[in-house]
């Protein structure tokens, strides 16, 4: 939705230029991961508008926290990689890399991948990672109702639908995820 954070960022610049106000943008999770910081930095500079940063926990070490997943374990993984379930329709270039996606030893942990992981969790697969590989599905994290979903990459999507699941949800692949449980 570039038009809806379009207007988000015209909002913020207009509070803080036309009305002279201090502005709060607070944002879920890190700003810096998956956040739109450097559209919404863009926009703050060619207004003039001072600012200042504050990170926050991302989504994917708050999960697998919650869920008592370790994104890596000098066993099972000594990488991790942050990749997008969704990538922009205006975006430059290549689209994601699955066949270097699908070798790392490590984790890859799925953002904003709920609705579209019939799609995604194919590509792994196409390229060589095992359609055995344990994955979490940890929904609502640190709410009360929230769900840590174990299944197998290859059948993510049949899970995701069978149980009618919905965002909010991060997706953690790899064998960090093996033993996961249904809270």
């Amino acid at each position: 939705d570039s038009a809806l954070h379009k207007k988000q960022q015209e909002l913020v610049v207009r509070q803080a230029v036309d009305a002279g106000k201090t502005v709060a943008r607070l944002k879920g999770g890190d700003p810096a991961v998956f956040g739109r910081l450097a559209e919404e930095v863009a926009a703050l500079k060619a207004a003039g508008v001072d600012y200042e940063i504050v990170p926050g926990v991302s989504a994917a070490t708050a999960a697998a926290c919650y869920a008592d997943i370790p994104l890596t374990n000098r066993d099972a993984a000594s990488c991790v990689t942050f990749v997008t379930g969704q990538e922009s329709g205006t975006k430059e270039g290549a689209e994601l890399d699955y066949a270097a996606l699908a070798s790392p030893p490590g984790t890859l942990v799925f953002y904003m991948g709920v609705t579209t992981a019939s799609r995604w969790s194919e590509q792994p697969i196409n390229h060589g990672k095992s359609p055995d590989t344990p994955v979490a599905i940890v929904r609502r994290v640190s709410l009360p109702d929230q769900q840590t979903i174990p299944c197998k990459l290859s059948d993510i999507g049949e899970r995701i639908a069978s149980e009618h699941l919905r965002p909010p949800a991060i997706v953690i692949v790899g064998d960090v995820a093996r033993g996961a449980c249904t809270d």
